[in-house]
């Protein structure tokens, strides 16, 4: 059988069974219809619940600021201004004796300063002048020059310093003599006028 006759005796093998087929009966034959209804989940069509609508919050006013409160004065303080001290020669004093002359005084001064307060608190200083309201005095001290002496100052006359004086010529053993006579203004410390009249070593 070639290739063309066996395609042949397919094609009318399908016919024959295509035409039984039509021959049924019309229930069998009758397009039946398609239910396309949809089964509705339960809770669907419904009415919705109701929902009550949010609460809106009330909006927040920020506290005030106040401005801050601020305040200058002018402050004056004083200041202790120490004295100077000056040293001159005297020759009427003796050799290293010092005497103040003039007494020290200290001085004053005055500074003016501008102060900032804020709310109360001070928060700045500025100097604004500085015055010497009150000079200050100079100490002033003598210095001595004059050369020591060599003579107790209880005798008019030139009696040396020793640990003991007797009048020349008298019995006294020193270790220093005194040409007299010699007046006593002060203290007879060497026992020199025996007769107190004042005049020593006048015998």
């Amino acid at each position: 059988m070639t290739y063309r006759g066996a395609r042949s005796g397919l094609l009318a093998v399908i016919a024959a069974v295509a035409f039984v087929a039509g021959c049924g009966s019309p229930e069998q034959t009758a397009t039946r219809p398609v239910d396309l209804a949809v089964p509705v989940p339960a809770g669907l069509g419904t009415a919705a619940p109701e929902t009550s609508a949010p609460e809106t919050a009330e909006p927040t006013t920020a506290p005030a600021t106040t401005a801050p409160v601020v305040e200058k004065k002018m402050v004056r303080e004083t200041q202790r201004i120490a004295f100077s001290t000056r040293t001159v020669k005297d020759s009427s004093l003796a050799s290293g004796k010092k005497k103040v002359r003039t007494k020290g005084v200290a001085g004053v001064r005055t500074i003016t300063f501008e102060v900032t307060l804020t709310n109360g608190k001070q928060t700045a200083k500025k100097q604004v002048s500085s015055t010497i309201t009150k000079a200050p005095v100079t100490q002033v001290v003598a210095v001595g020059t004059k050369p020591a002496s060599k003579c107790d100052p209880n005798y008019s006359g030139c009696v040396p310093i020793a640990s003991d004086v007797d009048c020349a010529g008298g019995s006294g053993n020193g270790p220093a003599y005194v040409q007299g006579p010699v007046r006593v203004i002060g203290d007879d410390i060497y026992d020199l006028d025996r007769d107190g009249d004042g005049i020593a070593c006048d015998s």
